[in-house]
C-alpha cells in the first residue's frame, strides 16, 4: 500500500492535475485509488498484437470506439500504426508504416468520432506530421511511445498546447528486446523520463501539459515489467501523473501462463487495479467495461475502509 507520504503527494495531485481541452471542456486526472480515468483503445491497424484487423475499417473502427464510450471509457486512444515489439511472443516487430499511410487509416476514424463523441480524443502516433494534421482534425492529446524522438512532434504539441503522453521506450520495435539492460530498472526508467521531461520543456512543452507512461513491454523484459508496476510510487516521485498500459500484454501471459491475448482480462484487471491502487492516473485498456467495473468496486472498497 502507498506510504504516508506517497498519499499525501497523491492528495496534492488530485488537487491540480486538470488539462483544458477545446470547446471549454477538461481532462481532470486524481491519482486517488480507484479514480484513475480509462482510456479503451482503438486500433485501426492490421497488425497490432491484440486485435490488429479487427477495426481496420473505419466503419468498424467508429462503432468499436462508441461502443468503449457507452461502456464507460472517459477517453479513447485511437492508432494508426502499431508498434508491436518483437520478440518470443509475437515474432518479428511491427513494420513502420509512413505518415501517408498512417493518416489514410486514421483520418476517417477520428473526424467520424469527434462529430459523434465529445470525448477527449487522444492520438497514439510517433510522427510529427501525423500529431499534426490529427490536432487540427480535432484531437485533444498526442500519446507518443518515443517520448518526443521526433522534433517536429515535440513542435505541433507545444504549438497546440496540448497534453502530451511521453512513454519510455529504447530502441524502435525490432531492436528493443536487446535494449532491456537495467541495474535498476525502476530508478533508471524514472531518471530517463526526468530527462524526457526535460526536453519537452525545452521544447517548448510546459510541464503542466505532461502525463508519463513507464513503457510496460518495451525495451523491458516480463520481470522488469512486473518489478516497474511494483515500484510505480517511484515514478510518480517526478510529479506528473502516470498512466499505465498493461493491457492484454505478454508479461501478463509470462505471469499467468495464459498464451493468447484476448484470454487475458482477469490479468489485465489484476494489473490495473494493482496500478489504480498506487497512483496511477489514467488506464489504457482493451477492456473498458470490465476495467470500470473493477474501479467501481476499489472505489467502493476504500470508501468502506474510510468508514469502517
Amino acid at each position: 500500500m502507498p506510504t504516508a507520504e506517497a498519499q499525501t503527494r497523491t492528495q496534492d495531485a488530485a488537487d491540480r492535475w486538470s488539462f483544458a481541452l477545446s470547446g471549454g471542456r477538461r481532462l481532470g486526472l486524481d491519482p486517488r485509488p480507484g479514480r484513475a480515468l480509462v482510456m479503451g483503445i482503438v486500433n485501426v491497424t492490421p497488425d497490432s498484437f491484440s486485435d490488429g484487423g479487427l477495426y481496420a475499417d473505419p466503419r468498424r473502427a467508429v462503432e468499436h470506439a462508441l461502443a468503449l464510450a457507452e461502456a464507460g471509457a472517459d477517453l479513447l486512444d485511437l492508432g494508426a500504426e502499431s508498434t508491436r515489439p518483437a520478440g518470443e511472443t509475437y515474432g518479428k516487430g511491427a513494420a513502420a508504416v509512413d505518415a501517408d499511410e498512417e493518416w489514410r487509416r486514421l483520418e476517417p476514424v477520428l473526424v467520424a468520432l469527434r462529430e459523434a463523441t465529445p470525448l477527449p480524443l487522444s492520438v497514439d502516433t510517433r510522427k510529427g506530421e501525423v500529431a499534426q494534421r490529427a490536432l487540427a482534425a480535432g484531437a485533444d492529446l498526442v500519446n507518443d511511445v518515443t517520448a518526443l524522438s521526433d522534433p517536429a512532434l515535440a513542435e505541433a504539441v507545444a504549438a497546440a498546447g496540448c497534453p502530451v503522453v511521453l512513454m519510455h521506450s529504447r530502441g524502435d520495435t525490432a531492436t528493443m528486446k536487446d535494449r532491456a539492460v537495467y541495474r535498476d530498472v525502476a530508478a533508471e526508467v524514472r531518471d530517463e523520463l526526468a530527462a524526457a521531461l526535460a526536453g519537452a520543456e525545452a521544447a517548448g512543452i510546459d510541464r503542466d501539459r505532461t502525463i508519463l507512461d513507464p513503457g510496460l513491454g518495451f525495451a523491458k523484459t516480463a520481470e522488469q515489467s512486473l518489478e516497474l508496476l511494483a515500484r510505480l510510487d517511484l515514478l510518480a516521485g517526478l510529479g506528473r501523473p502516470l498512466l499505465v498500459g498493461a493491457s492484454r500484454k505478454s508479461f501478463l501471459g509470462t505471469a499467468s501462463g495464459v498464451e493468447a491475448p484476448a484470454e487475458r482480462v482477469a490479468g489485465s484487471l489484476a494489473a490495473a487495479v494493482w496500478a489504480a491502487e498506487r497512483g496511477a492516473a489514467m488506464l489504457r485498456v482493451h477492456d473498458v467495461a470490465e476495467t470500470v467495473q473493477a474501479l467501481a468496486v476499489l472505489r467502493a472498497l476504500a470508501a468502506a475502509e474510510e468508514t469502517a
